[in-house]
């Protein structure tokens, strides 16, 4: 049985490489390609895919929100978001916008096409690192205190500038260090950057 696709993107050079990919597989057809995402609706209407593939930047809508509105009016579509970042808030939002998949573009084509197959049998597909516990997040606290840390704080300054017992603090560089995967201060500042934690 084929596998209908629609793919959205507003690079039409990517839109004509993630076409000329699909259509190399046997099960996949690709019903139509969307670089303005305005007319996406009415396109769903009118072509009836059975997957979604929607890149989650745009110049003029943002992908994961075009998901959610999807999910609603089309609940049985499948969708998948293809992204080229890898940080954990944007696929926390990918999952909490109803999507079945999250794909990153360094990822080989073949997970992609796979996805779409996988999605079509019910299974939703998002990176492995992403932590489960919805808890994972930074506080605002340990936001804050990561940018104290990132400014070349001691833990001692931390604790006079936040009004904080010093205690209080190192609970906190603990609970940061943990979240972010890191062993050390310098560690929990590189990786804030990678998940765009921190502007630099």
């Amino acid at each position: 049985m084929s596998i209908n696709v629609l793919l959205v993107d507003d690079h039409v050079l990517m839109l004509m490489g993630l076409k000329e990919l699909l259509e190399k597989e046997a099960d996949l057809h690709v019903v139509a390609t969307l670089s303005d995402p305005s007319a996406l609706e009415e396109t769903i209407g009118r072509r009836n895919p059975d997957v979604i593939v929607l890149d989650v930047r745009m110049k003029t809508k943002n992908g994961i929100e075009l998901a959610k509105i999807v999910r609603q009016e089309f609940p049985d579509l499948k969708i998948v978001i293809l992204s080229g970042y890898n940080y954990d808030e944007y696929i926390d939002a990918a999952r909490q916008a109803g999507t079945d998949a999250y794909v990153t573009k360094e990822k080989s084509n073949t997970e992609l096409i796979t996805a779409i197959r996988q999605v079509c049998q019910g299974r939703r597909i998002f990176p492995y690192q992403h932590r489960e516990q919805a808890g994972e997040a930074l506080t605002a606290k340990e936001r804050e205190i990561l940018r104290q840390i990132a400014a070349d704080k001691t833990n001692a300054e931390i604790s006079e500038e936040l009004s904080i017992s010093k205690r209080t603090v190192e609970y906190h560089i603990a609970s940061i260090m943990r979240k972010l995967d890191a062993d050390s201060r310098v560690g929990a500042v590189v990786n804030g950057i990678k998940k765009g934690l921190l502007n630099v």
